[in-house]
């Protein structure tokens, strides 16, 4: 009986057909799958302030989640129900403190459990006000650059708690950032001491400046609002703070990008003073483009709109 046998041709197609397979399934069996011990550690921000801050200094080795938008306000915002599913897988939450974000607050403690939570915001000695009897603390602890400097050491421990092989990365990016807001705080002690001294007053619709205007030598001469933007002023508050303006012959008052301003508006007319063209950035960065999209950039918006305002002279401040 005749034995078929290969031609040359084919028995070599066959043998490179079997070495491809078996390469292919090395390749498979030598390639890392997605795994809890791989995947970048699952980092959530709950403002805008605190993303940027924790980009700033995770930069690639984490996956950072933030959970408003520019411009949304944190003391009013609603979660949706993507905001449970990114706090439930979260590893790390890390949001302001001092009831800044209420209603946060509220789904993080129901359904972030697996995460360790961290209250970078309350790392600052609070501020705050007596209402109905109470002390309440001012959460604004970002209006002072120095209080800042807290805020981005605790975000950097944090980081190198979740991700020691990485705290190298952490440390120098928060060096870096440090270094960059101690610049920013000199900068604007510097701007604002150019505003005549009678003029240094300032008036913003809630009460969002306290620490900004401890720091670099400005008196909160009035706000339409207190501390939390739910509240709504009354017919005699507004009047109060129209008598206040006049009396204190303040040049401007200032709008804030996340209220309408509607009726600061109205307050700056029924007082014959300016309503100063740029809005202030009280509880979250501006949107891309904006001139404002980071911390530093929000806070060289704010004095400059500030000084310009009450008679200073502006310098620009020089960003690395």
């Amino acid at each position: 009986m005749a034995v078929k046998t290969q031609s040359p041709g084919r028995k070599t197609f066959l043998l490179a057909l079997t070495s491809a397979v078996l390469g292919l399934s090395l390749s498979a069996c030598n390639r890392s799958p997605a795994t809890p011990e791989n995947r970048l550690p699952q980092v959530v921000a709950t403002s805008t302030i605190l993303e940027d801050l924790t980009a700033r200094v995770g930069a690639d080795e984490i996956q950072l989640t933030g959970l408003l938008n520019p411009g949304d306000d944190p003391h009013i915002y609603e979660p949706v129900p993507l905001d449970s599913r990114t706090l439930e897988q979260a590893d790390l939450i890390l949001y302001n403190g001092y009831d800044l974000e209420p209603q946060i607050i509220r789904l993080m403690n129901a359904v972030g459990q697996n995460a360790r939570r961290v209250a970078i915001g309350e790392v600052v000695s609070p501020l705050g006000s007596l209402e109905e009897g109470e002390a309440v603390p001012d959460p604004h602890v970002w209006g002072d650059a120095k209080n800042v400097v807290l805020m981005v050491e605790a975000i950097r421990d944090e980081l190198i708690d979740l991700s020691p092989a990485d705290r190298e990365v952490f440390t120098q990016n928060a060096a870096q950032l440090i270094q960059e807001l101690q610049r920013l705080d000199a900068w604007i002690i510097q701007q604002i001491q150019t505003i005549p001294p009678q003029q240094r007053q300032l008036i913003t619709t809630h009460d969002a400046f306290q620490y900004y205007a401890q720091a670099y030598g400005l008196e909160v001469t009035g706000t339409l609002i207190g501390m939390s933007t739910e509240e709504q002023p009354s017919a005699r508050t507004v009047q109060e703070l129209v008598r206040s303006i006049q009396d204190s012959q303040v040049p401007a008052i200032f709008a804030e990008t996340t209220i309408n301003p509607q009726l600061i508006r109205t307050v700056a007319q029924e007082a014959g003073v300016q309503l100063a063209e740029t809005e202030l950035y009280s509880d979250s960065i501006g949107t891309p483009g904006s001139g404002a999209d980071s911390y530093i950039r929000m806070m060289v918006s704010n004095t400059r709109a500030i000084v310009e305002a009450l008679g200073g002279q502006y310098t620009p401040f020089e960003q690395n």
